[in-house]
């Protein structure tokens, strides 16, 4: 009878124990969760700004030629002409 007893206080606390860590583990999910979710946010802000730097680049190096640098005209010719066909397609996206 003892031992019985015995058996069911040792398997309630092993029971406690099992379910303060799985408590633990859900809160640390959580917290875990949270910092991949914060990582993501950072990450697409930075995927961005280097978007936005990227571009700033390119601006700076057409305005570079224009000003008469040493570079090849070509290079800015190019990216006048890719302009202006990207403007004609928001043009024609507008009106339709």
């Amino acid at each position: 009878m003892n031992d019985t007893i015995e058996a069911i206080h040792l398997l309630e606390e092993k029971l406690g124990n099992l379910f303060s860590n799985y408590n633990f583990l859900i809160k640390e999910n959580e917290i875990l969760l949270q910092n991949v979710s914060n990582l993501q946010r950072q990450l697409l802000e930075k995927e961005q700004l280097l978007e936005q730097q990227k571009q700033e680049f390119n601006l700076l190096k057409i305005a570079k030629t224009i000003t008469g640098s040493n570079q090849s005209t070509r290079d800015t010719k190019l990216k006048i002409n890719a302009l202006i066909r990207e403007i004609d397609k928001c043009i024609v996206q507008l009106s339709e």
